[in-house]
This record gives C-alpha cells, sequence and structure tokens, in this order.
C-alpha cells in the first residue's frame, strides 16, 4: 500500500466495513442452541492467540470445540499444532466472530481476544444465549465495564472472568503452598498479620519503548479492520497487531493487564470485592515521550489509592522484575533520579522503588504476607501447617481449577468463583490509575457506590471512550 493512497485505502476500507456491518444481523439471537446428545458442552473459541490456545487446551477436558475464530487465518494452523487430537478434524474457522455466533451448535464461548474487543464480543455472545468464559481484563474502560455487568446480569448466562488466580491450579505450584493465592486471603482476612493497614500491588516490568514504526502492506491473511473494532482506523504495522499492548487504542497498559490479576487478590484480601477506592493518584514515564507513530504506554508507574475504611494500596511497577514475553521492544531507557523522585514521591520507602518481583504485599500491624504465583511468604504463612486456621475461620469459596469452575457452573446454573462484578471491581481501580496518569498525574476523587469521579469533567469523559462504527457497543 503506498503512502499517497493511504487516507482513499482508510476511507474506502471503513466504508465497505460499514455496509457489511449494518447488512449482517445475528440470526443467533433468535435460534436457540440444538441439544447436545451429551454432558459435553459445545464450544465456540473466539481468539486463537497464545492465551486462548491455552484456554482451549483446558477446555477440551470439559467440552468439545466446534467452532473457531481469529481476524489472522494463520491462527488456525497454529491452534491445531497446540491441540492436535485434541482438536476435532471437522472443526469449523470464522475470521467474523458472528458467523460462529450464528451457529445453533454453540453452547458456551470463550473469549481470548485483543483487549479491546472483550466487551463487545462477550455482550454479543451474552446476548445469543451462551454461556462465558471471557480472557481479562474484564473491558477497556469503566463505562464498557459497567455494561458488561449489566449484561451479564439480564441475560441470566452463566460469566467468568479468567482471572486465575483465584483458582489453585492455574498457577504454579513450585512453592511449598500450592494454593497461594487463597491461602493469603484467608490468612489476611482471618487476622493472622493483625490489622491490616496497607497494601502493594505490583505488577511486572516490561520496556515498552519503540518506534515510530512504518506503515506495510496488510497481510492477507489478517482483517485489519476488524482487528481495530472500536478503535480509530490507523495504518497498518506489523508493532500495532503485536503487542498491542503498546497502544492505548488496544489496552490500558500492563497496569490494566496485569493489574486485573493482582488487584483481583487485592480487594479479595482487603474485603473490598464489591467497593473501590475513593482516591487515586498516579503518575507514570512515557519511554517514547509521546512521539508519533511510537508505542504510546507508559511502562512504569506508581499510584496511590485510599479506600473509605482507612486502607491505603501501592500500585506500581516492580522496577526489577523485568519480564520478557518476546515481544519486539528496544532496550530499556534509564530514568533519572529526579524522575523516579516524581514518580514515587521522595517518601516512598527504597523496598518498594527497588521492589524485584511482582506480586501483592499485605501489611498488618502485626506482620506481613506477599503473595505471588509461585509462593506465599511470611511468618504467618510458614506456621500455618503448625497453627492452622479454626473449623470456623472465614474461607474462600474453593476452586481447584479455574476453567473447570466455570464448565461446573455451566451445569450447576451456579456464580462461579470470578463473577462479572469482582472482576469489574478489580478493574477499576487500574483504569483509574490510567486516566490519572495519561492526566500527568491529577488526583482523582472516585464515588464507588456511583461508579463516578467526582469533580473533574476531563477525567469523567475518560471514563468511555469514542468508537467507531459500525463496531459500537451497546
Amino acid at each position: 500500500m503506498k503512502k499517497r493512497n493511504r487516507r482513499q485505502f482508510l476511507k474506502a476500507t471503513a466504508q465497505a466495513s460499514a455496509g457489511i456491518w449494518a447488512a449482517y444481523t445475528f440470526t443467533a439471537q433468535t435460534a436457540p442452541a440444538q441439544e447436545s446428545k451429551n454432558d459435553r458442552p459445545r464450544i465456540g473459541l473466539i481468539g486463537l492467540g497464545g492465551q486462548g490456545q491455552f484456554d482451549a487446551n483446558l477446555a477440551t477436558e470439559y467440552g468439545d470445540i466446534v467452532a473457531v475464530c481469529d481476524v489472522n487465518t494463520l491462527k488456525f494452523d497454529d491452534l491445531k499444532k497446540r491441540l492436535g487430537n485434541k482438536l476435532r478434524e471437522n472443526v469449523a474457522t470464522y475470521q467474523d466472530y458472528r458467523k460462529l455466533l450464528d451457529r445453533n451448535d454453540i453452547d458456551v464461548v470463550i473469549q481470548a481476544t485483543t483487549d479491546h474487543w472483550h466487551t463487545k464480543i462477550n455482550i454479543d455472545a451474552l446476548r445469543s444465549g451462551r454461556d462465558v468464559y471471557g480472557e481479562k481484563p474484564f473491558s477497556l474502560t469503566i463505562e464498557e465495564g459497567k455494561l458488561l455487568r449489566k449484561i451479564v446480569k439480564e441475560s441470566g448466562r452463566v460469566f467468568q472472568l479468567g482471572t486465575q488466580q483465584r483458582s489453585a491450579k492455574q498457577v504454579m505450584d513450585g512453592g511449598k503452598h500450592p494454593r497461594p493465592f487463597q491461602e493469603a486471603v484467608e490468612l489476611v482476612r482471618n487476622g493472622r498479620i493483625g490489622q491490616l493497614k496497607q497494601v502493594w500491588v505490583a505488577i511486572p516490568y516490561l520496556s515498552m519503548k519503540g518506534g515510530p514504526f512504518e506503515e506495510q502492506a496488510v497481510p492477507d491473511c489478517l482483517n485489519w479492520d476488524m482487528f481495530q473494532g472500536q478503535s480509530p482506523m490507523r495504518p497498518y504495522t506489523a508493532r500495532r497487531y503485536h503487542p498491542f499492548r503498546g497502544w492505548f487504542d488496544y489496552c490500558g497498559s500492563m497496569a490494566a493487564d496485569w493489574g486485573n490479576h493482582h488487584f483481583d487478590i487485592a480487594q479479595w484480601g482487603m474485603d473490598t470485592e464489591n467497593t473501590g477506592p475513593i482516591a487515586v493518584e498516579g503518575r507514570g514515564f512515557f519511554p517514547n515521550e509521546g512521539k508519533p507513530n511510537c508505542f504510546d504506554v507508559p511502562d512504569r508507574f506508581f499510584a496511590r489509592l485510599n479506600y473509605a475504611n482507612g486502607m491505603e494500596v501501592f500500585f506500581f511497577t516492580s522496577l526489577s522484575a523485568r519480564y520478557n514475553y518476546g515481544w519486539p521492544t528496544e532496550p530499556h531507557v534509564q530514568m533519572s533520579q529526579e524522575q523516579l523522585d516524581w514518580m514515587f514521591g521522595k517518601e516512598v520507602s527504597e523496598e518498594v522503588r527497588t521492589c524485584d518481583r511482582n506480586g501483592v504485599m499485605f501489611i498488618g500491624d502485626k506482620g506481613r504476607i506477599f503473595v505471588n504465583r509461585a509462593n506465599v511468604y511470611g511468618k504467618a504463612a510458614e506456621e500455618l501447617a503448625a497453627n492452622p486456621l479454626p473449623d470456623n475461620a472465614w474461607r474462600v469459596r474453593p476452586s481447584e481449577n479455574h476453567i473447570k469452575n466455570f464448565f461446573d457452573c455451566v451445569k450447576s446454573r451456579d456464580v462461579p468463583v470470578a463473577p462479572a462484578e469482582i472482576g469489574h471491581r478489580s478493574l477499576t481501580p487500574c483504569q483509574l490509575t490510567v486516566i490519572s496518569i495519561r492526566l500527568g498525574g491529577r488526583k482523582l476523587q472516585w464515588d464507588p457506590d456511583k461508579e463516578q469521579i467526582v469533580g473533574d469533567k476531563e477525567a469523567q469523559a475518560m471514563q468511555a471512550r469514542e468508537q467507531r462504527a459500525p463496531y459500537t457497543i451497546s
């Protein structure tokens, strides 16, 4: 695609897709699924990247995949190689998820797409009468999250968010404690570290230095217009497609990605699962300094969040816990001491500034507990075997396998361990943090009952996003 034709190409592509979308209707909304001949639910899988393939591999123990969908047709062969004989030979393949939802032989949908598509696909699947296992983060914006939660309730369908840390066997079992997050939450909620005073939520650091990226021709295997969906139509570059978490068009940065995981555990332990903070102030470092055609998300940040019960949360990037997902980024950009002091604040301890692991730290007046996917650390955890919790202790809802819990609830119609309300509430503090960061560190006041930023119209507007027709969410 030559650069001089870019405007014409984008305009023509948008017009063509709008016409196709407007002419398309969901027959699945009025055509209930035919009854399965056995007790294994029939699965439609939407999103065939690494996480989608991971979920599919686990799901085949409990159901049968009858149809799959991805905007990139090369992903079909990747899935076949990953699943082997676990995947039916006659599985149907689609680039357009609506065609998958039109089938009447699908009971449940597993959604593992790019973050900005989560809300719309989940809503369409729920409205078509399917139960949904949806990958995190719960939504791209706060308003989308509120809408998705509403549709889950109205539909009466089972919805499980893929925050697998709520279930023991979806995390690494290399430590001494096979159910680390459940155990940590139970110890905190039962007072084993005394009165809880402060919580640290530390996520991994991943450099997002990269760009500017040159415009490229769209590969034949990729439906670029549908990939972008509600987001603005952008010229194609391979670095927009992967890693998509380098762009605010498609994600809420690592703060919302890993944040949805770890904040879920933090609020679980704080007993604030159904509420949220009252004040949020975050500052972040943008390695590309807002330059055009570069990754535009921050890769380091620090935020303070305050709750009505007096709890304080530090939410930050663990600068020494560097991750490499194989994403093509440029070398780490060193921050100056002045920049570090601005981001953290001079009063923040050196332990936070130099934290070398990601996870959740609960700090009480009688001790501390740190938990991550490897283990639970702290005196209360070390003494648990010799001093177990009493029979009448508060307990988490048991779940040893996250996706099994979903399929069990599909049959029982029970509420799963990671339902919509909790998924939305655990992501909201992360989304508020990102808004504060994007506004240069502005402190936000939040009403957790009305779920509204108070007294700041510019910040309030960022609870939602403009949506490109014809892919709008409603």
